[in-house]
């Protein structure tokens, strides 16, 4: 039996914190996972960050309400799921998902947990698990399920590697040409393909 692992961010929706580096004018907020491939240190500087201009949950949520799934994800997704059981695993956050979630149709979530002062004021982050998507890739072989994962930065490479197939999705080149033996993709209708492909692969 298989599950379709996915990552949320880049893969079915634009990235949450270019979206607000771009409503709140901090270009600097749109460092992502595709750039730093330490997630602990890339939150905390953002925290950081955040800190600094006294930006905190609200105003990101504000930014949130505004975005859209990337256009076909629903789509996409509908379809997916008609074939395979999906879990969408992300770094991303429960506060910041909820809403996202309700526009791609309520599919099974896996992420994180933000700490958050009375204030507002976003004071530190609890992940999961230690390298959550690998380590829940993992867990769901251990209990008997084939994984196929796909993603597009850096934290998804190691799910990706241990599924049975995996896939890149609308990556970086750099990330493209340093793992020339995953297949990359650009359209969802390849990526349905490549996933049936691997399906029918026994």
């Amino acid at each position: 039996m298989y599950i379709t692992c996915l990552d949320v961010e880049g893969v079915l929706v634009p990235e949450i914190w270019i979206a607000f580096a771009e409503a709140s004018g901090i270009p600097e907020l749109k460092k992502t996972t595709r750039d730093e491939p330490d997630y602990d240190k890339l939150m905390r500087w953002r925290l950081g960050i955040l800190k600094e201009h006294g930006l905190g949950l609200k105003e990101i949520q504000a930014t949130i309400e505004k975005i859209d799934p990337l256009p076909g994800a629903k789509e996409f997704l509908d379809e997916l799921r008609t074939f395979s059981q999906v879990i969408l695993i992300s770094d991303t956050f429960t506060e910041f998902a909820a809403p996202l979630m309700k526009k791609l149709g309520y599919p099974t979530l896996f992420c994180n947990s933000l700490e958050v002062a009375d204030n507002g004021e976003i004071t530190g982050f609890k992940m999961r698990v230690e390298q959550s998507k690998l380590t829940t890739v993992k867990a769901l072989q251990s209990i008997g399920f084939e994984t196929i994962a796909s993603g597009d930065s850096y934290n998804d490479l190691g799910m990706i590697q241990a599924s049975k197939a995996g896939f890149l999705f609308r990556s970086t080149d750099k990330i493209k040409a340093d793992y020339p033996q995953i297949p990359a993709y650009e359209t969802y209708e390849e990526l349905l393909g490549a996933i049936k492909k691997a399906m029918d692969e026994k």
